[in-house]
């Protein structure tokens, strides 16, 4: 059986196996991870995908863990995609995502997989688009994408979920400080992490000031309401209600049509992407000149995959 087919048929070693195809630089392994993700792809899309962002040190795999495993408890399938920052100087990751989920890793509808990000911008890797083709083939229905945790520049992870969620940190100076309107105007919530103890009061105020902020934000086009709370992964208080707003959410964006037309510009999105990284600006450029980029735009509407034009450009 081949890689893909084991994939499709639920094989964990063949899903890690199919990523790291996908993550390898060898020119010898770029055309099997085409094909792959190709063979994929009528298996994937049934999922909800769930964009997890915030500072580093508020929680996000603590969060992570106890969110993973309420999912686990209903049923549903968890992948979580974590990216770890890259040294510029040993050009290593630490990937110790997976051993900061220690109970998670062990559960049987849980797959983690972390992966460097190599230095790209944007809070995931370049490879995390095709990573979630595999996840949904193999099953999984909540993917769930952890990024870098380096502050603005991760707002490209919204270019691959259904759903945005920004954690936060009360206590750590003026919360309106973290009012940024590039990564705010895009999170579908907002929760402050770490609300137990001695800090639920401070959550409890910051909250009310995220809710006032947002309120000066424009109308999302989806039509939803950004919502705001507070939670404690750790004593595993208001993990439910996140879970909830998520249900919510994707029920209305299924309703209205914006789920599919959101995934549509984000497959318009990674083809203008991987064009301008695999054939370079000046290629890129001259296909915008021709308006081939548009006849490429408008056959990714029609149905066509990106693996199926990539490959016209090829010839």
């Amino acid at each position: 059986m081949n890689l893909s087919k084991q994939i499709i048929a639920g094989n964990i070693t063949a899903l890690s196996k199919g990523i790291t195809l996908l993550e390898s630089t060898l020119e010898s392994d770029e055309n099997k991870a085409r094909k792959l993700v190709n063979d994929c792809l009528p298996e994937s899309g049934n999922s909800i995908r769930i964009g997890i962002t915030g500072v580093p040190g508020v929680g996000k795999s603590t969060f992570i863990e106890t969110f993973g495993k309420l999912l686990t408890s209903k049923g549903k399938k968890v992948a979580v995609l974590a990216v770890d920052p890259t040294s510029e100087k040993t050009h290593g990751s630490i990937l110790g995502d997976k051993s900061r989920m220690h109970e998670l890793s062990t559960d049987k509808n849980a797959f983690i997989r972390p992966s460097p990000n190599k230095g790209t911008l944007g809070g995931v890797t370049n490879k995390t688009q095709d990573s979630i083709v595999l996840c949904e083939a193999a099953g999984f229905n909540i993917i769930l994408i952890e990024t870098v945790g380096v502050g603005q520049s991760e707002t490209t992870v919204s270019n691959l979920v259904d759903f945005f969620l920004l954690l936060m940190l009360a206590g750590a100076g003026d919360e309106l400080q973290g009012i940024k309107r590039g990564i705010m105007e895009l999170a579908d919530a907002l929760i402050i992490t770490k609300s137990d103890g001695e800090n639920i009061q401070n959550a409890k105020n910051a909250c009310l000031e995220y809710k006032r902020a947002l309120h000066m934000f424009p109308e999302l086009p989806n039509g939803w309401t950004p919502q705001v709370g507070i939670c404690s992964a750790i004593e595993n208080s208001g993990i439910t209600k996140i879970y909830d707003i998520v249900e919510k959410f994707n029920s209305q964006m299924l309703a209205n049509g914006w789920k599919n037309e959101n995934r549509e510009k984000q497959k318009i999105f990674w083809l203008h992407q991987t064009i301008k990284e695999e054939f370079g600006k000046k290629k890129y450029q001259n296909l915008i000149k021709h308006k081939r980029i548009k006849e490429f735009e408008k056959q990714i509407k029609n149905g066509e995959n990106m693996y199926e034009i990539l490959l016209k450009i090829d010839n």
